[in-house]
């Protein structure tokens, strides 16, 4: 079955943004677009009148908008927009089956932190089965063009290679399409004392130290897909220091920053972990949030 990018359009200048992305990474991967816009009729209990066919309409009107800005700038991707009855969550869940990626607008930071991206966006990466990609509004004139999709693209490998598989899959691929470099980080800290063990210690003795294991788990988990994709450049990068900080800094120029997550549930709701919430929150370019459950 051939796969589509899926993007959410609701209107505002961050889902304008995240469409025109989509469809730039559609090119890129020879593939077809569909823009969705959920809407749902769910009359107000007010004394005011209530049109629901004039409210359909708006929203068509909406989907049509983004649809022809996004044609308009991009005449060679196959691009097809619906209206779906639903809300937004279930709406763009209920597409992923069909879809290579979805890709939602976001806010990025905001006054009140651990509620910036939104609860639409949270629960959206955290139920998704497939990558979500998070995109910023930036200058209107970078919205329809790729300025913004200059640099490097960089992913964060954490814990062993099969946890980082999905994450590095689609971060090589994501490089292969664009042509560009690809920045693979991966961060440590120093163990607690209570973590030292005999075994835990003599791996590390054997490779040579703790910055030499990190290196060598960050190297190994890169084999299959140097193998895979010989032609994107790497660079390897090891830093002790909080995952979240490590990768901010490496992706300051970057054109994409790809991090995997394991999906929580807290007492209020679905939890991204955080890295996964400092990224969002905090990188100036879009950010792709990969399943590895």
């Amino acid at each position: 079955m051939s796969l589509e990018i899926v993007a959410g359009v609701d209107g505002s200048a961050e889902s304008l943004a995240a469409a025109h992305w989509a469809a730039r990474e559609a090119g890129r991967r020879k593939l077809p677009l569909r823009l969705v816009h959920a809407w749902l009729w769910q009359p107000l209990d007010l004394p005011l009148e209530q049109d629901r066919s004039t409210q359909a309409r708006l929203a068509e009107d909406l989907l049509k908008d983004a649809e022809s800005s996004v044609v308009a700038a991009h005449p060679d991707v196959a691009v097809t927009a619906e209206v779906v009855s639903d809300t937004p969550v279930a709406a763009m869940l209920g597409l992923e089956e069909q879809a290579e990626m979805l890709v939602i607008g976001s806010r990025g930071q905001g006054p009140i932190l651990g509620f910036l991206l939104g609860s639409y966006g949270q629960q959206i990466i955290a139920g998704a089965k497939r990558p979500v990609v998070a995109v910023r509004s930036r200058h209107a004139e970078e919205e329809a063009g790729a300025s913004a999709d200059e640099g490097d693209v960089v992913v964060g490998q954490l814990g062993t290679s099969e946890d980082s598989a999905p994450a590095l899959r689609f971060a090589f691929e994501a490089a292969a399409a664009r042509g560009s470099g690809l920045r693979a980080v991966r961060a440590w800290s120093l163990p607690p004392l209570y973590a030292y063990s005999p075994g835990s210690m003599r791996l590390a003795d054997d490779a040579g130290g703790l910055v030499p294991f990190e290196e060598k788990a960050l190297h190994e988990a890169l084999v299959p897909w140097r193998e895979r994709y010989p032609d994107v450049r790497v660079t390897e990068h090891v830093e002790i220091g909080s995952a979240g900080q490590v990768l901010l800094a490496a992706s300051a120029s970057a054109s994409l920053l790809v991090v995997g997550r394991r999906a929580k549930r807290g007492a209020i709701g679905p939890r991204i972990g955080s890295v996964a919430h400092a990224a969002l929150h905090h990188a100036d370019c879009p950010v792709t949030v990969v399943p590895h459950d």
